[in-house]
């Protein structure tokens, strides 16, 4: 079929519209990464910055060497990881319990659920529940609390309502129990749902960094985002450069430094993404229509 004048001018201008939009989200992450890769002179220069004109590495081998980065990088490793393969089974059981129809108490447990996503205690009551649960100045304080979510549960539910139920009752006649049911089958044909959660709960522990500023004090126990956070609104490249043995201050800007440890902070979570992204679509799709 031809175009019409009117078309074409749509999508010139469409396109145009898309990219510029691209380039504007794009940019943040390419500034900060020119400026890390740039020379302490190139980096004070001001100006646009596409691409590093002077490369150097100085600020990326202090942030490597610097046992506080490691420590914080360290932990939130350990949240990202521990929270997201917990926070996936205990949203895949609630998930998969909603969405059978022998369940019993099957409305208390929604109603249940859908309230949490209305009303929450606060953060003082929360505070102190957490307080009698020994987890302050705790790292379990970064996966309990958040091990479960409503709406990563219903979505779960519309996918699973999806899977006929004949098969759970073809391998009840095979003699497999709940559990063998769940794993060996259910899970297999659930790949894009499991992986669209995974995706969800590991941004959002690797995000993450409001728990860590209210219930950790050790130092040794706080996340990669409190430290940026700290290097960036305190302007405290000191955190970086501690324990050094006189670095060259002409080698490095405080801008060099945390442009750095902002790249090395979301990069994980950046090559993680891709590696999902086929699932993604599908599992969405389906528990939006479903649900």
């Amino acid at each position: 079929m031809k175009r019409t004048t009117g078309e074409k001018i749509f999508n010139v201008c469409n396109i145009i519209f898309l990219l510029l939009f691209a380039f504007t989200t794009l940019y943040p992450f390419l500034y900060m990464l020119s400026i890390s890769l740039s020379s302490a002179a190139e980096a004070s220069s001001g100006g646009f910055h596409l691409y590093p004109k002077d490369v150097s590495l100085t600020a990326y081998k202090m942030v490597f060497k610097n046992d506080n980065l490691i420590i914080a990088y360290a932990n939130t490793i350990f949240r990202t990881v521990a929270g997201t393969l917990l926070g996936l089974l205990v949203t895949c059981f609630y998930g998969y319990a909603l969405a059978r129809e022998e369940t019993p108490h099957k409305r208390f447990f929604t109603t249940v659920l859908v309230f949490t996503m209305l009303f929450n205690g606060g953060k003082i009551p929360t505070y102190l529940v957490l307080k009698q649960y020994h987890l302050l100045d705790n790292r379990w304080v970064y996966i309990l609390p958040m091990l479960i979510s409503a709406y990563n549960v219903i979505v779960s539910r519309a996918f699973f309502m999806s899977i006929p139920n004949s098969l759970n009752e073809a391998a009840k006649i095979d003699g497999a129990g709940e559990f063998k049911i769940f794993f060996k089958i259910i899970v297999p044909l659930s790949k894009p749902i499991i992986m669209t959660i995974a995706l969800f709960l590991a941004v959002a522990h690797w995000n993450t960094w409001y728990d860590s500023l209210m219930y950790i004090t050790d130092n040794k126990k706080i996340v990669v985002q409190v430290l940026l956070q700290r290097i960036i609104q305190e302007s405290d490249v000191t955190l970086i450069t501690q324990g050094m043995i006189n670095p060259d201050a002409t080698e490095f800007t405080s801008s060099t430094v945390k442009a750095a440890t902002v790249i090395v902070a979301i990069l994980p979570i950046l090559i993680f993404y891709p590696f999902i992204q086929k699932y993604f679509t599908k599992g969405m799709m389906i528990g939006a229509v479903k649900g």
